[in-house]
């Protein structure tokens, strides 16, 4: 067991860890605001293919450059291609169609709840132990996020139309947290602990650039090619600054102080990316939107400092 899964103990507290955490919740608490640029009027799985199609060879230049060995052996290899069929791929798809039909802020917020199927999957593949603390702050946190569900699907119009809803959206998202908390949590087995975090990363992510290639293809048609500079704007910042700059810093933090402590960037994460929806996106608050966003990040808090024991 780390050091810094016992609580928030100086561990938890050492610049190496609180850098991380404050790089990463401000970088992507503002990247789901970016990727509403990136669905409109593009469809969302070939933007998230231009995405990592341009992040992929940058990750590779950055473990070179780094000096990490490249060269990764079968198991390895098996390892990349399920990080990235999840991560890559799974995550992505479906949080990118799901900001079609839901806010970008109600997604991230619906993503500070990675902590519970990060906790349930580290406890049956890692071994990882919660305390019944963990379990209430995450009943308090889910009850927050489903007020601010709640306003979302009254504020829709259309919420009980099947395909073109918030319901859909809410399933989308659901499934993007259970992906990403599968890859989170497999990376940190004893075969993804041998690896270089970066060149782990690099491979995963060209495996699921390709699955991405393939399903826009499938699902798409031919490529489009849009012309806004705001969009390749967009495509650059997601690219190098959301996914080559904070990856790596995200994983490096779930293999030294555990999948569920990782999930404490989210309330960061959280934060941004509601001020940023409220600024730009017309989120209108309410008293129930209120009470939910405090009793969710009340709930989150609660529950991460609850210990975890291997």
């Amino acid at each position: 067991m780390n050091a810094g899964e016992t609580g928030l103990g100086p561990p938890m507290l050492r610049l190496g860890v609180i850098l991380p955490f404050l790089i990463t919740g401000t970088i992507w608490g503002s990247t789901w605001f970016v990727i509403t640029g990136q669905i409109d009027g593009v469809p969302a799985a070939w933007s998230v293919f231009y995405r990592f199609a341009l992040a992929t060879p940058a990750l590779f230049i950055v473990a070179a450059l780094m000096k990490r060995r490249l060269t990764l052996t079968a198991p390895e290899h098996r390892l990349a291609v399920m990080v990235g069929l999840f991560q890559f791929s799974g995550n992505f798809l479906f949080v990118y169609h799901a900001e079609l039909y839901v806010t970008s802020g109600i997604v991230a917020m619906m993503f500070g709840l990675l902590m519970v199927p990060n906790a349930l999957l580290a406890r049956f593949f890692l071994g990882e132990r919660t305390q019944g603390g963990f379990w209430l702050g995450s009943v308090i946190a889910i009850v927050g996020v489903s007020f601010l569900l709640l306003h979302e699907w009254r504020a829709n119009p259309d919420a009980g139309v099947i395909g073109g809803n918030v319901a859909l959206g809410i399933v989308l998202a659901m499934l993007g947290i259970l992906a990403a908390s599968v890859a989170n949590v497999i990376q940190a087995n004893p075969v993804g602990r041998g690896v270089p975090m970066v060149s782990l990363l690099a491979w995963a992510m060209l495996y699921g650039t390709v699955f991405d290639l393939g399903f826009a293809f499938l699902t798409e048609g031919a490529p489009p090619v849009p012309t806004s500079a705001t969009y390749w704007g967009g495509i650059v910042y997601l690219a190098l600054v959301g996914s080559v700059v904070t990856f790596p810093l995200h994983y490096n933090l779930v293999r030294e102080i555990g999948a569920g402590r990782t999930a404490y960037n989210s309330i960061l994460t959280i934060s941004v990316a509601m001020v940023i929806s409220t600024l730009f996106e017309g989120y209108q608050w309410t008293l129930l939107t209120a009470i939910g966003m405090a009793l969710g990040v009340i709930g989150m808090v609660f529950a991460l400092r609850s210990k975890q024991k291997k």
